[in-house]
């Protein structure tokens, strides 16, 4: 049987029409419909399906909906034979359709010399997995370095070795120092940790971080020394008095405040008490002025912002520069950027001064960065006064959708939020945008005469591109964003990007309380392990850290089958790679602990497994129990007492049946500097 015979009879059983399709008029032919050509010298195709009885059920159904409600009934009056043949012919029609070329395509000839082109497949193309962005470009020894710093991490820009801070390849790094843009452009590292989540390995040594905090003690300077509240005792530097200067005066930052669930009413009184703890205990003087220091605040959501930018703004005004220092991943960068959309610098200085790059990976800032601070005038403490009082008056229904988006943003990532906002905007972005409108900035004006060369370096080519004058600079104090010191004892150290996403907390920690007899096991993940060997009752283990990183149970003469087997798969979460990854890992070394219980609803003391968290143990009153804890290679294991939060156990819910586990409660968040609904409706 010819091919156009097989299309028509096709045709006419799908169909139902007793009239041939050539007999249609070329004009009324249904569109979409493939003709097929007798070709004599051409042997017959014949085509054969596979299917099965899912695929045919699927077909009919399909088929009984696109011809209508007669032609399905048409269908069932024939019997379950004509419906097996009516979705045969159907799928073979499709094939015959398949095989005829589209109206207007051109015919495919294939040299048998050449092989055929490839054609690009759209369906390869979507499902392809999301590829490592590749680093391109070659390295110029012979290139001298520039004296601009990257506007990320305040490194050097050059093109000598991708091993060094600062490096961007010697193509992009020409083109830019040919274009004169060299000033605003990022290192590749920063580029990579901004939008790849990648880190690269910079040689960065100990002493270069040390060169550049010593310039400090040398100056008349205000010291705001931040620490992590997440790994108080794994942040302090206990030589920073011989690193600022023992003239200079120290503020303390306790940043991360956000994280901390609340475990009690005046939680966060104790909190700054345990600060001003740790620092005498670190020689660090927190007094200035017969007044104790200690600001608690995220840098993050924006606690306690407001407040020091005040203490800043009254206490040291504007007798010299401030630096930023402290040890790495404590959050001085991200305090950088929320200081410079505030009060606390000039009003041009978030249009001209980049971000700086933000990344959980250790020891992103490599140089100094800064922005000019603010002269804190009367006018201008007056103003900001009424904005602040303005602020706090308002409620959430005040607020525009961008600002309530972004508080319910924050609300998901912290317990403790606060607004910052900006009293003065920059005048030429609101020249701009109000043409005919001039206004007054005191940033511009200057007693002494400007010299007459000086308008002429600082003219931007660009209308768009916004510069401080030489007035505005040449009598500035500046704030100083400083590299942070890496930690020795620390197991972030041994950690890749993709692990350090997992163990370093993104948003507020939900502590997870599990009862464990004697001869149990808890594992935090692959990272840490507390042995209950020996007690009279049970006790309670409140675990303090990342979410994202698990949490298993189980027996004494299990647990070391379990560590062998699991270790970097994923019953224990981190490490990442399973036995590859567990081969560079250092094992588990241990240290045994004796504790006496106070009570049911106190902790004794906190079990610290290096950065990774912290377990509190609470215990029966006078309960002896011995613990034995472990860490890889023993690193950053701590006993801490009293505990940080010791009522932690009394955050959590019911207990779950037949597990040692209590189902997990979450504080509420609060915000500050904004009048709760129910206030405002009384």
């Amino acid at each position: 049987m010819a091919r156009a015979a097989v299309g028509w009879f096709l045709r006419r059983a799908l169909c139902g029409s007793r009239r041939p399709c050539s007999s249609l008029a070329p004009g009324r032919r249904p569109a979409g419909w493939a003709y097929a050509a007798v070709e004599p010298e051409r042997p017959e195709e014949m085509v054969f399906v596979e299917y099965t009885a899912r695929l045919e059920e699927e077909e009919e159904k399909e088929a009984g909906l696109a011809l209508g409600s007669e032609r399905a009934q048409r269908k069932d009056t024939a019997g379950p034979k004509a419906s097996a043949s009516y979705g045969a012919l159907r799928r073979q029609l499709l094939a015959l359709e398949a095989l005829s070329p589209a109206p207007g395509a051109e015919p495919q000839v294939t040299d048998p010399g050449f092989p055929a082109p490839e054609l690009p497949s759209r369906k390869k193309r979507r499902a392809a997995p999301r590829q490592e962005h590749r680093v391109y470009g070659t390295a110029d020894p012979l290139e001298p370095a520039s004296a601009a710093p990257c506007s990320g991490c305040g490194a050097l820009l050059h093109c000598v070795d991708p091993s060094l801070a600062g490096y961007l390849p010697s193509e992009k790094y020409k083109q830019l120092l040919q274009a004169g843009t060299l000033q605003r452009s990022v290192c590749q590292r920063c580029f990579l940790l901004v939008h790849h989540q990648k880190a690269l390995e910079v040689r960065v040594p100990e002493g270069e971080y040390r060169r550049l905090l010593g310039r400090i003690a040398q100056e008349q300077a205000l010291v705001l020394y931040m620490l992590d509240l997440l790994d108080l005792s794994g942040s302090l530097i206990p030589d920073l008095r011989q690193l600022v200067g023992e003239r200079n005066p120290v503020l303390v930052v306790a940043n991360k405040t956000d994280l901390i669930p609340a475990d009690c009413r005046h939680y966060l009184k104790r909190l700054r008490h345990r600060v001003l703890q740790q620092c005498g205990q670190a020689g660090i003087c927190p007094e200035y002025r017969g007044r104790e220091v200690v600001h608690l605040i995220s840098a993050k959501t924006g606690y306690g912002i407001e407040e020091l930018i005040s203490r800043l703004q009254s206490s040291w005004r504007y007798k010299g520069d401030v630096y930023l220092v402290g040890n790495t991943n404590v959050g001085k960068s991200t305090l950088f950027n929320t200081l410079l959309q505030s009060d606390y610098c000039k009003s041009k200085a978030p249009d001209v001064i980049q971000r700086a790059t933000i990344s959980r990976w250790p020891g992103t800032t490599l140089n100094l960065l800064k922005f000019p601070v603010i002269n804190p005038t009367p006018y201008r403490m007056f103003r900001r006064l009424e904005r602040l009082k303005t602020d706090k008056s308002q409620t959430e229904a005040d607020l525009n959708e961008e600002e309530l988006k972004h508080l319910h943003r924050l609300k998901k990532q912290g317990y403790l939020i606060g607004r910052v906002g900006r009293t003065f905007r920059n005048s030429h972005g609101s020249r701009q945008r109000n043409k005919g409108i001039i206004e007054w900035d005191p940033d511009e004006l200057s007693l002494s005469a400007e010299p007459e060369d000086s308008n002429q370096e600082n003219v931007s080519n660009s209308q768009d591109v916004v510069e401080f004058t030489y007035n505005e600079l040449k009598d500035a104090h500046w704030f100083y964003d400083t590299p942070g010191i890496l930690k020795q004892d620390c197991i972030l150290n041994l950690l890749t990007d993709q692990e350090l996403k997992i163990v370093m907390p993104s948003s507020g920690i939900i502590p997870r309380t599990y009862v464990l007899q004697p001869g149990m096991v808890l594992f935090l993940g692959a990272l840490g392990r507390i042995d209950f060997l020996k007690g009279e009752k049970s006790a309670w283990f409140s675990v303090v850290a990342s979410n994202q990183v698990p949490v298993h149970i189980t027996s004494l003469d299990k647990a070391d089958s379990i560590y062998q087997k699991h270790a970097g798969k994923a019953l224990l979460g981190v490490p990442i790679g399973g036995e590859e990854r567990m081969k560079d890992f250092p094992p588990l070394e241990s240290q045994d602990i004796e504790l006496v219980g106070i009570g049911t609803l106190e902790a004794v003391a906190d079990i610290k497994l290096s950065s990774a968290g912290w377990i509190a143990v609470t215990a029966h009153p006078e309960d002896k129990i011995k613990l034995r804890a472990y860490t890889p290679a023993g690193i950053g294991l701590m006993i801490e007492k009293p505990p940080l939060l010791p009522f932690i156990v009394s955050v959590k819910g019911e207990r779950i049946r037949k597990t040692p586990a209590y189902k997990c409660k979450k504080p509420l968040p609060v915000v500050q500097n904004l009048r709760p609904v129910s206030a405002s409706k009384s």
